[in-house]
């Protein structure tokens, strides 16, 4: 057997080239080696001049809101159905005095809008008074009491739930018509039963049904209130 000669190659540290021998006939190379990149002490001088003579904006502070302890102003828009607006005009009184006297707010109705429109103010002393006031507005918008409406202002665990009655089962014409009847009952005694029952206030605005109560006593209400929609055990409702 014969064995190809071994290249030898040998480094030349002066000049970084890599000779080999006679016999290979390729050209040396140069190794390469990484280079820092320097920076002159003209040009650091130069930077620190130019970043120095380049003057930062100045901005004021910012500006929390026009009240003096920082509060934010904020503002709540209630939109009000046709049909309320009667019992609206009739219960305004009884509407703007706990909004005003007890939560320190301010509201108007909107003529152009439709709105009836709350705002804090700088004697609002509750941070969610705001959110109460437009509870309580809500409610009543839906067509609950102003009376039943107000235990949204003074409880914290009272909540509304609505849905419809085409949700729990798709019905059409006389059908629909009959599964509100039997949710309303005789004179409404169905549906005042449901109420006494379970704690809870229920409307009934066309095709769709609120409820106003704890989370418990809703969802209790609901459970009834199906079962009277889908005819199952209407006798024990």
């Amino acid at each position: 057997m014969t064995t190809s000669p071994v290249k030898e190659t040998t480094l030349n540290e002066a000049d970084g080239t890599d000779k080999q021998n006679a016999d290979d006939g390729g050209e040396p190379f140069r190794l390469a080696r990484r280079r820092k990149r320097k920076i002159d002490t003209v040009d650091k001088a130069e930077s620190q001049k130019s970043t120095s003579d380049v003057k930062r904006p100045n901005f004021p502070p910012l500006k929390k809101g026009r009240f003096l302890d920082g509060t934010a102003e904020e503002m709540r828009k209630i939109p009000i159905p046709v049909n309320r607006y009667p019992p609206l005009k009739e219960n305004w009184l009884k509407i703007f005095t706990p909004i005003v006297e007890h939560l320190f707010l301010q509201i108007r109705f909107n003529l152009k809008t439709k709105n009836v429109e709350l705002r804090n103010t700088k004697n609002t002393k509750e941070e969610n008074a705001l959110q109460k006031g437009a509870d309580f507005v809500h409610a009543f918008a839906l067509g609950f009491d102003v009376a039943d409406a107000l235990a949204l202002m003074r409880l914290d665990d009272l909540f509304i739930d609505s849905f419809d009655v085409q949700d729990v089962k798709p019905l059409k014409g006389d059908h629909l018509s009959r599964a509100i009847g039997r949710i309303a009952g005789k004179g409404g005694k169905t549906k005042f039963t449901i109420e006494n029952v379970t704690k809870t206030r229920i409307v009934l605005a066309d095709f769709r049904i609120h409820i106003l109560g704890s989370c418990q006593n809703i969802a209790v209400a609901r459970r009834a209130i199906c079962n009277l929609i889908l005819e199952i055990g209407r006798a024990h409702v």
